[in-house]
């Protein structure tokens, strides 16, 4: 089974397309969590137990563990020992380097830490990008065109008629011979989504910018979804990991998810 096929298979069975990222700072959690042994894992557990019956992926970012040091590190390793195996893991690291390099970041987030799929950024060209591909089964999100201001500065560069970001689109439609190239769009860029979704019927497409960032939930459903309404991961962080700042966090979460849900679904 490609990593596309069981994503579709994962979203269908628990009829969500969220992901929740797992973007966790020591200094926004429940305080009351604090004199725990491990706070970072103990509030990773929390949200995990409470929200994995209704989301397809957890997505941590591993700059916020590697930030740590050896204690994010550990929490980290932890944490996806945790998530069932029904759920899509997304390492959030942007890696990005020269083949042997690339090589090196492949095997450490597959084969060490276990991720299922993880976010690359094509800027070096096919080289850099290939070791991750090789396994069909694991997933590579590639970024195309991301939700921060300044995703202005290159990506929307004409290079001859058509933007960088697009060269991007159709290069990794083209890489996708294994089925399991998915790409990164934010949901702040609602009419490029559209256009990138009619370039790539087929692909997964993950979807960061939804609240904080100002992303509409509505247009990255309409725009950024398959023909069978699959295939658009969402992905939400603070909105829903940060719902509450007290003892109820986890159970905050979760009607955050649900009312969410809730929206996707009508």
């Amino acid at each position: 089974m490609t990593f596309t096929q069981r994503l579709l298979e994962i979203q269908t069975k628990q009829n969500s397309l969220i992901c929740i990222g797992l973007d966790v700072d020591k200094d926004k959690i429940p305080k009351h969590l604090l004199s725990a042994s491990d706070p970072i894992l103990e509030f990773n557990r929390r949200i995990i137990e409470a929200t994995n019956d209704l989301v397809c992926a957890y997505k941590p970012n591993l700059a916020f563990y590697e930030a740590m040091g050896e204690v994010g590190m550990y929490a980290l390793r932890e944490t996806l020992k945790l998530i069932p195996k029904t759920i899509i893991t997304i390492g959030d690291g942007k890696r990005g380097d020269i083949g042997n390099t690339a090589e090196r970041y492949a095997t450490s987030l597959y084969n060490d830490y276990g991720f299922d799929s993880v976010t690359v950024n094509p800027y070096m060209g096919y080289d850099s990008v290939e070791p991750f591909l090789r396994n069909k089964e694991k997933g590579v999100f590639l970024l195309a065109l991301t939700s921060n201001p300044g995703s202005k500065d290159f990506q929307r560069l004409k290079v001859g008629t058509k933007p960088f970001y697009e060269k991007v689109v159709l290069s990794a439609k083209k890489w996708n011979t294994q089925n399991n190239i998915g790409l990164v769009v934010g949901a702040t860029h609602p009419k490029e989504l559209q256009h990138i979704r009619k370039i790539v019927p087929d692909m997964p497409i993950l979807i960061p910018g939804i609240g904080k960032q100002g992303g509409d939930l509505k247009s990255s459903i309409l725009y950024g979804c398959s023909k069978n309404g699959k295939l658009a991961v969402i992905n939400v962080s603070r909105s829903i990991i940060y719902a509450s700042p007290e003892k109820d966090f986890a159970e905050a979460a979760r009607k955050a998810v649900l009312k969410m849900l809730e929206e996707i679904r009508s």
